[in-house]
């Protein structure tokens, strides 16, 4: 299969052909631009309330991002929901309920997969484990090795999904836990060095899998300012990932950064900040051509709070 690469990255808006919208039937979209929808969340921290007070309130809340999702979906054909780990952690819903709640809620909202953040182990590997039959979505982790935990079998390194007629390759990464967390919540985890399992992960995705496009679920952070590995730094050494949905550094971003990969193309980063404040929207456009051109969509954010700068709660 030719791989199909973007052509544009759009803010919300209708499909155009010629300078009017039109309706396009399925042999068009054939020959006609393809319109992907990625929606994505990182870092709600258990928020399922909006804030009641400080410079978030009002903002954020389950519902409201039910609602705008929902919006979206009646909107668009090919929509995807992500999400970029530390889904636990923050209110006492957690502490109350162990994280069924927000897996219930993710999966009402019909999430396609997440990845895994430190804070995830908050209740042990053991109180994640015993909360996974509530996610009707999977979790995509490639560098963490859970072969002698009770975790064994129950993630997956990458999923692919279809949103015909493309292929999307989806695959997580996960931080350090040495140091981040106690080891008496992850046990035997095993961290394996995520470049090398991007490389190779990607590589499956893109040309085992015959992927059109790749995306990284990272709680890997932002960027640093020393060697950490950063969604960043990962963009700019690993090839055939197109887009990497970033966590952990809650960092808000007015648009996607495009970096470079070793071979010259382009990669795109998110984040959506934290606590479900902002929801993610990347409008991904298709062709049978390799030519690119690239805008940047805006984020949405969820009640119109002004962007803010990272607000580290790790």
């Amino acid at each position: 299969m030719e791989r199909r690469t973007f052509v544009k990255h759009l803010g919300v808006g209708t499909l155009l052909v010629g300078g009017s919208p039109v309706a396009v039937s399925a042999m068009d979209m054939l020959r006609s631009p393809i319109k992907l929808t990625i929606l994505h969340t990182n870092d709600v921290h258990s928020r399922v309330d909006p804030f009641d007070s400080g410079r978030y309130a009002g903002k954020g809340g389950a519902a409201r991002r039910a609602a705008t999702i929902d919006r979206i979906r009646k909107e668009e054909d090919h929509v995807l929901l992500l999400d970029a780990g530390d889904i636990f952690q923050g209110t006492p819903y957690f502490n109350y309920f162990g994280g069924e709640l927000e897996f219930k809620l993710m999966s009402e909202m019909k999430y396609d997969a997440a990845t895994i953040g430190n804070h995830d182990f908050d209740a042990g590997i053991d109180g994640l484990h015993a909360q996974l039959p509530n996610a009707d979505f999977p979790f995509l982790i490639s560098n963490y090795d859970f072969s002698d935990t009770i975790l064994n079998g129950k993630t997956k390194p990458y999923q692919v999904i279809r949103k015909w007629p493309l292929r999307i390759g989806v695959f997580g990464l996960g931080i350090e836990l040495e140091g981040l967390v106690p080891k008496v919540l992850y046990k035997d985890t095993r961290y394996l060095d995520p470049v090398e399992k991007a490389r190779e992960t990607a590589r499956i995705l893109r040309y085992e899998e015959g992927c059109d496009y790749v995306i990284c679920l990272s709680h890997l952070g932002y960027l640093y300012g020393d060697d950490t590995i950063s969604d960043v730094a990962l963009g700019k050494t690993v090839s055939d990932i197109d887009l990497i949905i970033g966590g952990h550094t809650h960092t808000f971003l007015d648009k996607p950064t495009v970096v470079k990969n070793p071979d010259g193309g382009p990669v795109l980063i998110n984040q959506a900040g934290w606590a479900g404040i902002v929801l993610g929207r990347l409008d991904i456009y298709f062709n049978r051509t390799r030519s690119t051109e690239c805008t940047y969509c805006e984020n949405i954010l969820v009640g119109g709070v002004e962007m803010a700068p990272a607000d580290v709660n790790r």
